[in-house]
């Protein structure tokens, strides 16, 4: 009896003075702890926050004060999921999956680039246990620090980066604020999009909605914010009843669902698209998925300054369609 009650003394956590290394530098004391303490509520992290346990530099801090690299942080005693056990079981298993869905096409010490497959989500939440985040950090232990870049919505697939280093996150997100990047993505559009030798420029302000059910919509409206893509035909197949268009897209602003939005408006959505296409002719196609594929990522290496162009391959299920309707022309 005297030996189980001393380890479960020994099992209770304990106060814990973390001091912030360059990689936590920069980022808000919430952020932080909701990271540190995963597998806790929310709400509680904040309560502790208010209450004046959890202490920056030995003084009380708010959710909003900044980290700068030295600061000692104060974490008080939390039961937190440890590293062994969230890896257990299900998770572990479907992340080893998830991993080996996606192909790296680039990594250093900042920086990893994935192919990402369409039908998986970039990060957990309603109802999704795993996304892509979370199965990188579940596989790649060893990362101190992994943080997604940008996102690409659950259908769409294609080249995803994300940062290993705190400075290298900034930096690139410095870089897609003030336009500096560059992403084009491969679509299957319905009809034929007359374009000629000119780019299409489709500029319309999106609007963000809710339907009932709490799923989220995006439509063009006054109210909204201004978006932009540009749009170059590569191909169109026509034969019997059907058009097709093999359309790159060229995004110059990035809110929700807009090249998918922007093709929906001019009256030719992409092929397979659930919220915004044509259910009908989908079906008469076979349409096996969204038909949006992230291709290319433009950029300046956020450590070296170095231009990179990363690329992913078109898909398989592009190819066997465009195949098909060859075959039908």
């Amino acid at each position: 009896m005297t030996s189980t009650n001393s380890n479960k003394a020994s099992a209770v956590p304990a106060v814990v003075l973390q001091t912030i290394g360059p990689d936590e530098a920069g980022q808000r004391l919430d952020n932080f702890l909701l990271r540190w303490a995963k597998g806790v509520p929310k709400s509680h992290v904040y309560r502790i926050i208010r209450s004046g346990e959890v202490r920056v530099n030995k003084k009380r801090a708010e959710p909003t004060t900044r980290l700068s690299e030295g600061d000692i942080v104060r974490l008080p005693p939390v039961r937190i999921a440890s590293p062994e056990r969230v890896q257990l079981g299900q998770n572990a298993l479907r992340a080893q999956q998830y991993a080996a869905q996606m192909p790296i096409l680039y990594e250093d010490e900042v920086l990893l680039v994935v192919d990402k497959p369409a039908g998986l989500a970039v990060h957990g939440g309603s109802g999704i246990a795993l996304g892509v985040i979370e199965a990188l950090r579940l596989t790649r232990p060893e990362l101190n620090f992994l943080e997604l870049v940008h996102r690409l919505d659950r259908d769409t697939s294609g080249v995803l980066l994300l940062a290993k280093r705190r400075s290298a996150l900034v930096e690139m997100h410095r870089q897609i604020r003030e336009g500096l990047t560059d992403k084009r993505y491969w679509l299957l559009a319905h009809g034929k999009i007359a374009q000629g030798a000119k780019v299409i420029q489709l500029k319309f302000p999106l609007h963000k909605y809710l339907l009932a059910n709490g799923e989220r919509r995006v439509r063009v409206a006054a109210e909204g914010l201004p978006s932009h893509t540009a749009v170059r035909v590569a191909q169109v197949l026509e034969g019997n009843a059907v058009a097709i268009s093999l359309v790159e897209a060229q995004l110059k602003t990035g809110r929700t669902h807009q090249i998918r939005v922007h093709l929906q408006r001019i009256g030719h959505p992409i092929l397979g698209d659930d919220k915004y296409g044509l259910e009908e002719e989908d079906q008469r196609l076979k349409s096996k998925r969204l038909y949006l594929h992230a291709h290319l990522v433009g950029f300046t290496h956020p450590r070296t300054g170095e231009k990179m162009r990363l690329e992913s391959p078109m898909p398989a299920e592009f190819n066997a369609l465009l195949r098909t309707l060859k075959l039908a022309v």
